[in-house]
């Protein structure tokens, strides 16, 4: 039975408390968060001890695994420190906000011969299994251009709740890190070849109390050959499902994270829905998914048999590398350095 500890009481929290609960083959010991009633709810829950601060909970505990459910700007730190500590981490994306924090984390876990997970439940939806099975048993062929596309309605409200969504210090960013990483990421992966090239422009076009992009596009090359094209807004007036779409050599692929078609160029046609299963998330959202409990198994297994869980730390750095250099090339908009050519 694994010790399990999740440091982070807030939104996310009930998709890591929930899938760890109906696990055989963990219990979770203790909760954290440093707000105390939140902590202390959690506890209560679930049975376990309540901390306040992080360090405390991983000195004191003798854990196996813990998992990070906070602000993104914290979850390089905390990760850092459970693993000097020589405990598993597997923590929510995005893995950090700069890219040299997450390089040196899987440096460390190496070093300690442990296991780092980051989460990207998507890449688990049996729409992306399918697609990902077809590319890779040759059936589709390579990769010829991709494009995402994602519409969300993040008001002014999402982010007033909030002491740490829209800032570029403890969020790192807007709709690209925080909605579009997903989807970005599952398209990366379909692709799965070298970035060579990345063109940005990110823009702040429906909010007034937040600093950081509610709006990206760009163009991504690839080396051999392969682009992809991407747009994401969050100032739609509901949720809309993502599309991801695939032009390959042997067919094309239309997916959302819940439904996906792939269409041959012979005329033979493959679909898959994604099984929500039956478990009750008791507040998760809809457009999180519900394989949450699909990679926490999976890295409770890596952990137990001493092998690289599917989404290691040093798999999620591609995805890393390639939001950090969207924004990177697309920033400048947001600062002022461009926005006022020609005004």
């Amino acid at each position: 039975m694994l010790k399990v500890a999740i440091i982070g009481c807030g939104n996310i929290f009930t998709m890591h408390a929930t899938s760890a609960h109906h696990l055989n083959n963990a219990q979770i010991v203790a909760v954290c968060d440093v707000k105390k009633d939140r902590a202390d709810k959690a506890a209560n829950k679930y049975a376990c001890k309540a901390y306040y601060d992080y360090k405390e909970l991983i000195e004191k505990e003798k854990l196996d695994v813990v998992h990070v459910c906070v602000p993104h700007y914290l979850h390089p730190i905390i990760s850092k420190y459970a693993l000097e500590h020589g405990v598993n981490v597997l923590c929510e994306k995005p893995m950090a906000i700069k890219y040299e924090d997450a390089i040196e984390n899987v440096k460390l876990a190496k070093e300690k011969g442990l296991k780092y997970g980051i989460i990207f439940q998507c890449r688990y939806n049996d729409t992306s299994k399918l697609v990902k099975e077809n590319l890779e048993n040759g059936n589709l062929g390579k990769v010829i251009s991709a494009r995402v596309v994602l519409t969300w309605c993040k008001p002014d409200e999402y982010y007033s709740l909030s002491d740490w969504k829209g800032t570029w210090d403890k969020e790192g960013g807007g709709v690209i890190i925080d909605q579009a990483i997903h989807s970005i990421d599952l398209a990366n992966w379909f692709i799965n070849d070298q970035p060579i090239s990345v063109q940005a422009h990110l823009a702040n076009r429906g909010h007034s109390i937040m600093e950081v992009d509610d709006t990206g596009e760009g163009f991504i090359r690839y080396k051999n050959g392969a682009t992809l094209a991407f747009w994401a807004m969050n100032n739609y007036g509901i949720d809309e499902p993502i599309e991801i779409r695939l032009l390959c050599e042997n067919g094309k692929v239309i997916m959302s994270y819940d439904d996906a078609i792939i269409t041959f160029n012979d005329g033979r046609v493959l679909t898959a829905k994604t099984d929500v299963g039956n478990i009750d998330y008791e507040g998760g959202k809809d457009y999180w998914g519900f394989q949450h409990i699909r990679q926490i198994a999976d890295f409770y297994d890596a952990v137990e048999n001493n092998r690289e869980p599917f989404i290691s730390g040093e798999e999620a750095l591609k995805i890393q590398k390639l939001i950090c250099d969207i924004y990177e090339e697309g920033k400048f908009d947001l600062m002022g350095s461009k926005i006022n050519v020609g005004v």
